[in-house]
Formats: structure tokens, C-alpha cells, sequence
């Protein structure tokens, strides 16, 4: 072969070279492609399955011990399961409504009483003593007592119009979370009857991405997830008791309804003072003035323990450390709404552990083998 000939070897590999780049492009393109049509086909049930996995991971060694009861039937524990998600969610709602009917003529007398109300001419002392808002108020209530209820609630009224608006949305909206909710319950009880089979698909996935660590980063995965469910469902319970009987004893009527309306906004991650606020203006509107320091009190107790409780009990489900449970909850909660609570410790405890078995791989650094100590002079005689 002369030397101005060109190499036919190394021409060969370079088109070779070249040929497995550009089915790997358009394989990697494919892959992508397909991917992203999935998800979008999937898009409608994106969140009713995160919900569905996430409540099946937490609740399932509960599933396993109703079956163990019920004669070792999948199928049974299924069932129970199924029907206790369901009374989750109905109990609340017909508590509510229950209540609301029961109560449908003392809601019209009052609401005739608020109508034919007339304000005091000065607000109570201790309204204007509030500080940086006291003023605000005070001024307030002298307009609005100035032009009195025929006058005023002309200039309400295109504020309880957008109410209004935003009223008969809501209800559309809760007509879709209701068939949400039914999707997830669905879902669930799916994956309670092929749980193992899910995970051991989740366990290959994992081992093939990252071999035994990967695997180890989905168990670390399941533990936050029930550690966050255990910390966010007996804080909600917790609070929810201790304002009901805020309430109970500080002789609020409602206080049953407004227990259980609690309970769903601390699941909601809102909390009690939506409850426990109002609750204390009414008492010291009634001139309960000693109820209403209690209640004052009693909200700021149960408000401020779910930032010690949630945490500590998360921790208890997940060996993670607590600043790092504190900023994937609070931070999931913002950054991606309710189902954040989950999502965002369990993406960080999964990164955490990455990083740790990352630097854990690193050679340990070499040491400087220790000096030995100088040899005794013997003593002199003399």
C-alpha cells in the first residue's frame, strides 16, 4: 500500500464509529419521544397515581396485617382497605352536611339577626389595642358605621359578586376532586392486590440504573414516605383533638363540625387557625372576654406543634437527619401543593443518600504511619 493511498481500516472504523453514533442519537430521540407522548397520554392520571402510591406505600403493613386476620385472602384485605379509604373520605363530608341540615333553621335565624345588626358606635378596647392593626380597625369601623347597613351593603355587593363567582366555581371543583378522589381509591386498591409484583418491577428498574445502592435508595424511598404519612396524619389528629376541646370547653357551638373541619385543613397542610381565630373573635364578641385569652392561647399552642411533632415523627418512619425532613416538607409543600409533603422529602432523602454512598466510595486518606517514640538512655551509675 503506498503512502498516498488512504487507510482503509481506520476509514472503516471511523464510518462504523459514526454509524453507531447516529443510531444512538435517534434511539435516544425515540425513547425521549415516546416518553413524553406517554406521560402526556398518562397526564390525567399523573396525580391520582402519585396520590394511589403514595397512601399504598404508607398503609401497606397495614394491609398486611388485615390479611393476616382475614385468613391470609388478598382479596378480602383488599376490600377492608378499600372500604376504609372510602370512609375517609365520606365520613367528613357527611358529618358536615349532616350537620349543615340539622341546623339549616338556626343558620337562617341567624343570618336574619346579622341582617338587621347594627354596629356599635366605637369597637371594643381590645380591637384597638391590637398592635400595627389596631388603628386600621378602628378606622374602619367608624365608616362603616357612619353610613350604616343600608348604605354599606351597596358598596359590598360587587365584592359578593366575585364571592359569588368564586362560590359556583369551587363547587365545580369539588365535583372534580370528588372523581380524583375516586380515581385514587381505584388505584389503590389496584395496587394493594399486585403490590409485591409493582415493587419488584420498581427494585429491577432501580438495580439496572444503579445496582444494590439504587435498590437501597428505593427502600430509604418507602421509609420517608411512611415516615411523612405517620407525621402528617397523627399531627392532623393531634391538633384536631386538642382544638376540639379548646372548643368543647370554651363552649363553641359546632364544636364537633369545626373538629372535624380542622382535621382536613391540618391534613391540607392550612392548620387550626382558620378554626381557632374566628372562634376566639366570636367569644370576645360575646363578651367572653376570659375565653377569649384562653382560646387565644390555646391556638397558639396547637398552631405552633405540628413544627415540632410533624418532624420529630417523620423522623421516627425515615433515618434522615431532621433539617433535612424540615426542608423537604415544608419546601415539597410550596414547590409542588399538597402532594409535595411527599414528594419533596422522599426526592431529597433518595439525593441525600446518593450523595453519601458517593462520597463514601472515596480511598481513605493515607496516613502518616506513627513516628515510634526515641529508645531510653540508661540511667548513669555514677
Amino acid at each position: 500500500m503506498g503512502e498516498g493511498e488512504p487507510n482503509d481500516g481506520q476509514g472503516g472504523q471511523g464510518a462504523q464509529r459514526a454509524g453507531d453514533l447516529t443510531r444512538t442519537t435517534f434511539a435516544v430521540l425515540f425513547i425521549g419521544a415516546l416518553l413524553g407522548v406517554s406521560l402526556w397520554v398518562l397526564r390525567p392520571f399523573l396525580g391520582p397515581t402519585i396520590w394511589a402510591t403514595m397512601i399504598v406505600v404508607a398503609s401497606w403493613p397495614l394491609m398486611l396485617r388485615i390479611e393476616a386476620r382475614l385468613w391470609r385472602r388478598r382479596g378480602l384485605a383488599v376490600a377492608a382497605m378499600t372500604a376504609i379509604l372510602l370512609l375517609l373520605f365520606i365520613v367528613p363530608l357527611t358529618l358536615a352536611i349532616v350537620t349543615i341540615v340539622d341546623n339549616a333553621d338556626r343558620l337562617v335565624d341567624w343570618a336574619q339577626i346579622a341582617a338587621g345588626y347594627h354596629l356599635p358606635a366605637a369597637p371594643p378596647a381590645w380591637l384597638v389595642d391590637l398592635p400595627l392593626v389596631g388603628g386600621v380597625i378602628e378606622r374602619a369601623w367608624s365608616q362603616a358605621t357612619a353610613l350604616g347597613l343600608r348604605e354599606l351593603l351597596p358598596r359590598l355587593s360587587p365584592y359578593a359578586g366575585n364571592l359569588t363567582r368564586w362560590f359556583a366555581a369551587q363547587v365545580g371543583s369539588v365535583g372534580l376532586l370528588l372523581l380524583q378522589v375516586l380515581m385514587t381509591v381505584l388505584i389503590a386498591a389496584v395496587l394493594y392486590a399486585t403490590g409485591e409484583g409493582a415493587a419488584d418491577h420498581v427494585r429491577r428498574f432501580a438495580r439496572r440504573l444503579g445496582g444494590e445502592r439504587a435498590v437501597g435508595a428505593v427502600a430509604l424511598a418507602g421509609g420517608a414516605i411512611r415516615g411523612v404519612a405517620l407525621g402528617v396524619g397523627i399531627t392532623a389528629a393531634v391538633q384536631a383533638v386538642l382544638g376540639g376541646l379548646g372548643l368543647a370547653l370554651a363552649g363553641v357551638p359546632f364544636a364537633g363540625l369545626l373538629t372535624a373541619l380542622s382535621f382536613m385543613l391540618c391534613i391540607a397542610q392550612i392548620g387550626v387557625l382558620p378554626v381557632l381565630v374566628p372562634a376566639a373573635i366570636w367569644l370576645f364578641w360575646g363578651d367572653q372576654t376570659g375565653w377569649g385569652v384562653f382560646m387565644l392561647v390555646w391556638t397558639a399552642i396547637v398552631a405552633t406543634l405540628d413544627n415540632v411533632l410533624r418532624p420529630w415523627l417523620i423522623k421516627l418512619g425515615a433515618d434522615l437527619p431532621l433539617l433535612l425532613i424540615f426542608a423537604g416538607v415544608i419546601g415539597g409543600l410550596l414547590a409542588f401543593g399538597l402532594v409535595g409533603i411527599f414528594v419533596g422529602p422522599v426526592v431529597l432523602a433518595v439525593a441525600y443518600t446518593l450523595l453519601e454512598t458517593w462520597m463514601g466510595d472515596l480511598e481513605p486518606p493515607l496516613t502518616t504511619p506513627p513516628v515510634p517514640p526515641p529508645p531510653e538512655t540508661p540511667a548513669d551509675p555514677t
